[in-house]
């Protein structure tokens, strides 16, 4: 008996999307769903006043790539938007990444032979504090950040926005999360140091709507309480919601970190002076806050619209019902991941991908690749 689709593709984010616009273009059929009531999912914008606000936290495109950028920018014209975020420790403001000025505002030096020989300095006095206790390789994140690029940058711009982050103590956390940091000895605040960087002219829904434009959608459907019909309408099935909520919870449930925004539209035109303010110090509540105007508006732009908006976010520990943002790639959880992914394999049918599905973080532009680069 025919099925009404070649495919269903659960899930309207970015790797759904993509992989509908390759389907449209070999003529196949398709039917893309999403539980939530929009389509574009992480990247999804709402327009408050003029203001494209990233609902899901701030989404900036950067790519090294060139056939992931030849592929977004045929479909919508990016702005000039350069990630530069600033820190925040106790009211006093650092560029980031670490750079030549972000040394300066440390330390006063003002060349890169100073800068370094600082760095180096406690660098040093790091790696001598783990040899008194008997210890080679760092075994938390701490004693990683520390032997990276000493105490001064750690206790200041790292420690207190990592714990905050990830709900545990820097002491308690694996080394692994901070083997490099960018470092560099020029006064470049190009936080990405991308070949390609932007965002989409009035947001990404518009990106979104160009890959599923002639694509049959329906939003506010959940895969998962009505599984066996859906599944009915189609060939082959593209998922990309959470691998373990598709078996069920067999095993257990994979755990990750979620973030909460607390939203204000402000009779200010700027609130900040930048998109993205990090808030180091451990006393803040919060990580972050954005103010969406700066992602799409510069220089005059910004006093032209008569209001602004902001999120605050604060990340937290993930619970059912929350959205899932940030897997938590520790052994147990990896193993846990292994474990469901081979029960995948069993799915001959199905095709998993993405973020949820393969329990894994991906930059936009890597999501972007690996929809172009899947078999289907």
């Amino acid at each position: 008996m025919n099925k009404a689709y070649n495919y269903l593709i659960v899930g309207a984010g970015l790797f759904g999307a993509t992989i509908a616009y390759r389907l449209k273009q070999v003529g196949k059929t398709c039917l893309v769903i999403d539980k939530r009531n929009h389509t574009g999912g992480n990247v999804y914008c709402e327009n408050v006043g003029g203001i494209h606000v990233h609902k899901y936290g701030a989404h900036i495109f950067h790519t090294n790539d060139d056939e992931v950028w030849r592929f977004v920018s045929s479909l919508v014209e990016f702005n000039r938007y350069t990630n530069s975020p600033v820190a925040n420790y106790h009211g006093k403001l650092y560029n980031l990444p670490f750079n030549m000025n972000t040394f300066y505002q440390m330390w006063g030096v003002t060349t890169p032979s100073q800068a370094q020989a600082k760095i180096e300095e406690q660098k040093k006095e790091a790696v001598e504090a783990l040899w008194r206790d008997g210890v080679n390789e760092p075994r938390n994140l701490e004693e990683q950040a520390l032997v990276l690029i000493g105490r001064d940058i750690y206790e200041r711009l790292i420690k207190g926005y990592t714990e905050k982050q990830w709900g545990r103590k820097c002491t308690e956390l694996p080394a692994f999360i901070i083997r490099r940091l960018p470092v560099r000895l020029t006064f470049d605040n190009n936080y990405f140091n991308a070949k390609y960087q932007g965002i989409p002219y009035g947001g990404y829904n518009r990106l979104v709507e160009k890959l599923l434009e002639g694509v049959e959608v329906r939003t506010g459907v959940d895969f998962n309480a009505d599984r066996s019909s859906l599944a009915d309408l189609a060939d082959k099935i593209v998922y990309t919601g959470a691998l373990d909520e598709y078996f069920d919870y067999r095993y257990g449930k994979l755990e990750y970190r979620t973030v909460r925004f607390e939203t204000e539209d402000l009779a200010v035109t700027n609130y900040q002076g930048n998109a993205v303010v990090n808030y180091t110090d451990a006393e803040t509540p919060y990580t972050r806050i954005i103010e969406h105007k700066h992602f799409d508006m510069f220089g005059p732009q910004v006093d032209q619209v008569g209001h602004t908006v902001i999120s605050r976010e604060y990340s937290s520990e993930w619970k059912a019902g929350m959205e899932p943002y940030y897997p938590v790639n520790d052994e147990r959880n990896n193993n846990l991941y292994a474990k469901y992914a081979e029960l995948a394999k069993g799915e001959n049918n199905v095709i998993f991908g993405g973020r949820l599905a393969e329990y894994k973080y991906y930059d936009m532009d890597q999501i972007i690749l690996r929809a172009l680069n899947t078999e289907l």
